[in-house]
């Protein structure tokens, strides 16, 4: 019999809010976290805002010590040890002299230490590779954040770390499940990471989908839905959750913050209208029929969704995607909210930040309120209920919730979650 799979733990490193306590209230009370960015106007961006996690010296040497902040300039690692780490503490988890076999790490990244990169880069060139220092390699390799959290806390488990642009996050959570599903891991630390800065999002202002018409309103700039929606803002953070059987949880007097019911990760192939940059739109539809039949529900049962949803030309596409697979339209369509109008578009790490969103909603009893979509998009409108796009934050006691992202590629993947019932 497949075993049951709950979170345990949950951790963040958000534009809006660092740490869980100030990211719940920050989505309760609409709060975002976009702001100007100086250093992207100095070097002439059309997007000059963006949604970065606002990373104090003081809680730096929290979570590093002395030595490792040296010569460290990795801002994904940065973001993904300080939401690992706080995802183990908040599990009640300890950290092992020995290695803990039961234990493993599902940590995603698009990239990693791209300052550091550069930083290395130009050393070479000016013939000074015996300056790079000890730590260049742990910086820069995709698995940096993995091996880092898989040292500090002394997880035997699997340790690794998946990359599917903006999938990523989900993917890492479904992986985890998997694992943990079949018997191969008690626990999984598992999220994913996102560097931050001009030599991660200038790739997308060069593909003009980035917003650029909010640089003196940043707050108003991430437009998820809406029909003046100019592209996405980037952001950048990380999001992670203990992951943990539900035999093991009820053992130690685990708090429990809801239940992986199941998802589908699944691909378009880049046909059939899928691109790089596209969905193919039958495989967006499959990924998330899959899912819920995983999943053992009926799409009557969700009672919303956290959608990928970036403010772009695709927003209306993707509603039109989910009424065909649940099936519903009008009034009998879930409500539907989109993380991004407080954060901007996380990359890799926007998955797990969502589903930390989409947890708390389950685990807290509320519903956030899209920022900036008073002027909902008429082709959404005439798709769904204005009323389930909510402007404000409800309390509610939400069961079930889907979160979904997609991403270059033509990648999907599909969670639903449910607020735990022993």
């Amino acid at each position: 019999m497949k075993k049951r799979v709950v979170i345990t733990g949950l951790g963040v490193a958000a534009p809006n809010g660092v740490g869980i306590p100030t990211f719940t209230h920050a989505l309760q009370n609409g709060i975002s976290g976009i702001r100007h960015d100086a250093q992207l106007e100095e070097l002439q961006f059309s997007c000059q805002i963006a949604g970065q996690p606002q990373i104090s010296e003081e809680l730096k040497s929290q979570y590093f010590t002395e030595l490792e902040l040296r010569g460290f300039n990795s801002t994904g690692i940065l973001y993904g040890v300080i939401a690992g780490l706080e995802a183990w503490n908040n599990a009640g988890l300890p950290f092992n002299e020995n290695p803990d076999w039961d234990s493993g790490a599902i940590f995603g990244s698009g990239t990693s230490g791209i300052d550091k990169f550069r930083e290395s880069i130009y050393k070479i060139d000016e013939l000074q590779v015996r300056r790079l220092g000890s730590t260049v390699v742990a910086q820069t390799m995709n698995s940096g954040v993995s091996a880092y959290l898989g040292g500090k806390i002394g997880l035997g488990n699997q340790v690794t770390t998946n990359s599917s642009a903006c999938t990523t996050g989900a993917e890492a959570i479904l992986m985890a499940y998997d694992r943990i599903q079949s018997g191969q891991a008690k626990r999984i630390l598992a999220g994913s990471t996102s560097d931050s800065g001009p030599y991660i999002w200038g790739g997308f202002d060069a593909l003009r989908v980035c917003s650029s018409k909010f640089n003196d309103k940043p707050e108003e700039g991430s437009r998820p839905m809406s029909a003046t929606a100019t592209g996405f803002v980037p952001g950048s953070g990380a999001g992670a959750f203990v992951i943990e059987d539900l035999e093991t949880a009820l053992e130690r007097g685990a708090t429990i913050f809801a239940e992986i019911l199941g998802g589908n990760i699944n691909s378009g192939g880049q046909r059939d209208g899928g691109t790089m940059t596209a969905p193919n739109s039958t495989a967006v539809q499959r990924c998330i029929k899959t899912a819920i039949e995983n999943a053992g529900i009926n799409p009557n049962e969700i009672d919303a969704i956290n959608g990928h949803l970036t403010a772009t030309t695709k927003d209306s596409l993707e509603i039109e995607n989910w009424t065909k697979a649940l099936g519903r339209n009008g009034a009998d369509f879930p409500y539907i909210n989109s993380l991004k109008s407080l954060t901007g578009h996380c990359l890799s790490a926007s998955g797990s930040i969502e589903s930390i969103a989409t947890v708390l909603q389950l685990h807290e009893g509320f519903l956030f309120g899209n920022k900036n979509c008073s002027d909902l998009h008429p082709e959404i409108a005439a798709l769904i209920d204005p009323s389930k796009v909510l402007l404000e934050t409800i309390k509610i006691n939400p069961k079930i919730i889907a979160k979904a992202s997609f991403g270059f590629g033509d990648v999907n993947a599909c969670i639903l979650f449910k607020k735990f019932e022993n």
